[in-house]
């Protein structure tokens, strides 16, 4: 079983905040993308980044969308989390985990 991640306002820089707010993420999609998903191929060394689907089925600037991949990068620091950034992409069929190989 994988730890859960638990994240306070304090643990994400103004700058990302606001990065997440423009691309529609939530700190719990942060936290579970963290917990649950799977390693991004494109983390570069010394980062660790991990991806992860959901369900979306809502409209995000005027369409609609199945769903939604999030991919985090972050690092630790004195074994204390640091994020670095949270992008999202938007659409359906996303390839999951395994399916990805």
């Amino acid at each position: 079983m994988k730890s859960k991640i638990i994240l306070t306002e304090s643990d994400i820089h103004h700058h990302l905040h606001a990065r997440m707010h423009q691309r529609g993420i939530s700190i719990k999609e942060i936290e579970y993308t963290i917990s649950e998903g799977w390693n991004a191929d494109d983390a570069k060394e010394g980062t660790i980044g991990k991806v992860f689907v959901f369900p979306y089925k809502e409209y995000w600037e005027g369409k609609y969308f199945e769903e939604k991949e999030v991919t985090v990068y972050y690092m630790y620091k004195n074994e204390k989390i640091v994020l670095l950034t949270a992008k999202a992409k938007y659409g359906k069929s996303f390839l999951k985990g395994e399916d990805k190989k």
